[in-house]
């Protein structure tokens, strides 16, 4: 088993993580250059900064703020429909009961009654599920995958699948879109683009963003020619569902074919029909909504974590799942390996990665999802003490987000440290792995930013020819690219450039089309 002992020290205070060589993690001084050799191989990506100063989020609605506009009195069907679209049944009951239109007393004296039973089953409910109590914003904050979503200038990132693509969600609900072939940086803006959680590009598509909000669920169609910098409100679909809000969590399939959403109040894990705007809800009662959702790259299961010590796995193909308890708190994330036969995953108030391997079923034993009975420990990540030329320096902790490489070679963790105790900072940590012919994991080294950022938010490039590229989102606002060289143990070493190790089924082998 790996743990943090194992680790070389983290790089010196004023250094940066340049980049990876010879299975060790280089550092130094942030106006340093690749070396030549390595320039040419790396794609001339934006290396932003974008602080938080001229960013302004939307402040709180307070309950005693009164519109500015006088109110028009429509007619008590519409505000039914309007309150049941907004707030669900209760919403429904509520304005029926304080409807003041004549000769409806018996509607509003059962509405008063049903709404009272409504909020007595809410509140046990609420004890049953403590985070059911917290409001939207706060709620996004504590299912987020980025450390700070509250605080950070950065709340969302998403590479695309096949370009040099990526989009950043910002603290002012607007999103911006950065390619290396381009100079235009689209700003999308949406009246429902409010508390923005997460983002997800459709694979085997140029430019189709599906963005998880407070309300609803947006997907952007953004024309990959058009030289705009603020694409209309009509260029997105609004995808909502009563009772479905806030949505925290999106995983398109692999194929493009249907988008899953996630809400820690509905115990229903939502499967969108973008074309007709429709959708399948996957209901298991029990866990209190779904919180994250991590599609496996074959396509064939889905995780699905619930803000309960429970979290399960589906089979995508009949929808089938199995459930696995956790002893100290929910799973807070976890990721696949390329081939979708093993799950990492970590759990609240533990400081280790768990993994789950998964057998493929074929015959009369399709369907069902295969997964190992228990989960073993793979890595320990409780607190360490480096001793170094400038000091003590402690690392450790739970980890708050994880992501694995497409090759399945690379593993970023960020941890989060322990935020009471001083010195002990959020930090990335970089594993080596190999999932055949046996599983392994491999310390590899910490990525260190400038001086006092923390890192937010943690991807890998989906289609780095050279080895593997992360992206790590600061507290600075600074979005810094680190490529790790490496050769592939799936392919010959005499390869002078590879393309991503194949997986059964990828969407790597299929051709990219546009929908536009």
């Amino acid at each position: 088993m790996c743990s943090l002992g194992l680790f070389p020290p983290p790089p010196p205070p004023g250094d940066v993580t340049l980049y990876e060589l010879n299975n060790s993690l280089v550092c130094g001084r942030l106006s340093e250059q690749l070396p030549l050799a390595f320039q040419s191989q790396v794609p001339d990506l934006p290396v932003l900064t974008l602080p938080k100063e001229p960013l302004k989020a939307h402040g709180r609605l307070e309950p005693s703020a009164r519109s500015p506009f006088i109110h028009h009195r429509e007619s008590l069907w519409k505000r039914c429909l309007s309150a049941w679209r907004d707030a669900g049944l209760c919403g429904l009951l509520r304005e029926l009961a304080s409807a003041e239109e004549e000769g409806l007393q018996w509607l509003r004296t059962g509405s008063s009654h049903a709404l009272a039973v409504c909020r007595w089953l809410s509140s046990l409910h609420g004890s049953l599920f403590p985070h059911l109590s917290l409001t939207s914003e706060d709620m996004i904050a504590a299912f987020s995958q980025a450390v700070d979503w509250a605080g950070c200038t950065i709340r969302a990132f998403a590479w695309h699948p096949h370009t040099n693509k990526f989009a950043v969600a910002l603290l002012d609900d607007s999103i911006r879109v950065y390619n290396s072939n381009s100079a235009t940086v689209p700003s999308l803006k949406h009246r429902l683009q409010r508390n923005v959680a997460a983002m997800a590009w459709k694979p085997l598509c140029a430019s189709i963003l599906a963005v998880a909000c407070q309300s609803c669920v947006l997907v952007w169609h953004l024309d990959p020619t058009s030289l705009s910098t603020r694409p209309s409100s009509g260029c997105a679909q609004v995808l909502s569902c009563p009772g479905h809000s806030p949505v925290t969590s999106l995983a398109w399939a692999p194929s493009g074919e249907r988008l899953l959403s996630a809400s820690p109040v509905d115990t229903a894990m939502l499967v969108w029909d973008v074309s007709t705007e429709t959708c399948v809800q996957l209901q298991w009662f029990g866990g209190g909504g779904v919180t994250y959702l991590a599609w496996s790259p074959d396509g064939s299961k889905v995780l699905a974590a619930t803000p309960s010590a429970v979290f399960r796995v589906w089979e995508a193909q009949m929808w089938t799942c199995e459930r696995w308890p956790t002893i100290r708190g929910r799973c807070q994330t976890g990721c696949w390996s390329p081939d979708g036969s093993r799950l990492l995953f970590t759990v609240l108030g533990e400081s280790v990665i768990y993994s789950l391997s998964f057998s493929e079923y074929r015959g009369e034993m399709q369907g069902q999802v295969g997964g190992s009975k228990t989960a073993s420990i793979v890595a320990d990540l409780s607190e360490t003490t480096f001793e170094t030329l400038y000091g003590e320096e402690r690392i450790g902790g739970e980890v708050h987000s994880m992501v694995w490489d497409p090759t399945g070679e690379r593993l970023a963790v960020i941890i989060r440290g322990h935020p009471e105790c001083a010195g002990s900072q959020p930090a990335v940590a970089v594993f080596r792995t190999r999932n055949s012919p046996v599983f392994e994991l491999l310390p590899c080294g910490f990525v260190r930013g400038e001086r006092g950022a923390q890192p937010q938010l943690i991807s890998f490039h989906p289609c780095f020819p050279q080895g593997a590229l992360l992206t790590v989102c600061w507290s600075s606002g600074r979005i810094s690219h680190i490529p790790f060289f490496f050769v592939s143990a799936l392919e010959p070493r005499g390869s002078p450039r590879r393309s991503p190790a194949p997986v059964l089924g990828s969407v790597r082998e299929q051709p990219l089309f546009s929908e536009l």
